[in-house]
């Protein structure tokens, strides 16, 4: 992990901005009395900026989580006495490829530059209260064939039947596997997380049980997809997708949500409309809905200076399935944009049911 000295205009920037908003600095309000004034306070108060920006929208204000769809409680204490800040840079900076966390990388398409990523990782050590605990890199020694029994009967509700993850974290992800260590997936497994639905176990089931388990779960790694930097964006020729073709017919739920078969149908009838995927980019670059434009959802002024001022109808999507799509979607309409939707079903239920996706950068 790198930490960079920031320039002294920067500081100057940080310091009159925390001061305007009130932002909070390693758990105190800012004020008068109570100022920034080591290179540490300066790096919380910038990790509390990104952070309300950035995450607050999945991971809860005070990192309480599940704000969004398995995001994880970043503030809970069984989490963080157990992972180092490598382990939180890493999880900021590649995501989970995958699963509805982004790589937030600027290198990857995300927001973020190596100073923010160290912010943000100083700010939720900050929440931490408890001592770390003494952590080994030893493997643990189960067996995967029992723990497969055990975690049919106890996890596979949560975490699904191949680790992939229903209203709990995906426990197959290449970039949590390649980055926790075997005594991590025990300790979570053994103690739980006090305050959030995953229960300790350790006085449910046996200490050989639990090994086993973490040996089910550690079978699942494998080798972790090659990651691309990506250039900076171009300029769009084409936002509106089949520009001469006739508005299409939306039945909304709740007045607000577009079913995937819907919007499917009205792609294929060359009806004229906007995709706007509300990812970071970097999810862009991976895979996306053909003709949808990367308009992440903690930019909506960027977006609206791209589109028409016309009754073009204009489908947001995420992976959360609503967060981020939602969030453009208020942005939209408290804008005047009229004509708007959400993909109801997200665009990972979109890619899992055959729907048409493209690859790559």
């Amino acid at each position: 992990m790198k930490t960079g000295i920031w320039p002294d205009l920067t500081l100057l920037v940080i310091l009159v901005t925390a001061l305007i908003t009130g932002v909070a600095g390693a758990g105190k309000g800012i004020s008068e009395d109570n100022l920034p004034n080591t290179e540490s306070d300066v790096l919380l108060a910038r990790g509390q900026q990104v952070y309300t920006r950035y995450c607050a929208l999945c991971h809860g204000d005070n990192g309480e989580g599940y704000a969004a769809d398995n995001a994880n409680a970043l503030g809970n204490q069984d989490f963080l006495v157990s992972v180092s800040d490598e382990f939180l840079w890493r999880s900021i900076a590649n995501g989970r490829p995958g699963t509805a966390m982004a790589a937030h990388d600027k290198r990857y398409g995300g927001p973020l530059d190596e100073t923010d990523i160290d912010s943000l990782v100083s700010l939720i050590r900050s929440w931490q209260l408890d001592e770390s605990l003494d952590m080994t890199a030893e493997p643990i020694l189960g067996d995967p064939v029992s723990g497969r029994i055990a975690y049919d009967q106890s996890c596979a509700v949560c975490h699904g039947y191949q680790g992939q993850g229903v209203t709990a974290t995906s426990l197959n992800n290449p970039e949590f596997l390649s980055s926790a260590s075997d005594e991590q997936i025990r300790l979570a497994i053994s103690n739980g997380r006090r305050g959030t639905p995953m229960s300790a176990y350790r006085d449910q089931i046996s200490e050989d049980t639990i090994d086993d388990l973490v040996a089910l779960i550690r079978s699942w790694k494998r080798e972790v997809p090659e990651r691309f930097e990506v250039p900076e964006f171009a300029e769009f020729p084409e936002v509106v997708l089949n520009p001469d073709g006739p508005p299409p017919q939306f039945s909304l739920r709740e007045g607000r949500y577009v079913s995937a078969e819907q919007l499917d149908t009205a792609i294929r009838n060359g009806a004229r409309l906007i995709l706007l995927d509300t990812r970071p980019p970097s999810d862009w670059y991976l895979a996306h809905i053909p003709g949808a434009i990367p308009a992440p959802a903690y930019d909506p002024e960027s977006t609206m200076m791209l589109l028409p001022e016309d009754d073009t109808w204009i489908i947001s999507y995420c992976a959360c399935p609503h967060k981020y799509s939602d969030q453009m979607t208020d942005a939209l309409r408290s804008n005047g944009y009229k004509n708007t939707a959400v993909l109801d079903e997200g665009v990972r239920w979109w890619q899992h049911n055959g729907y048409p996706i493209k690859y790559g950068p």
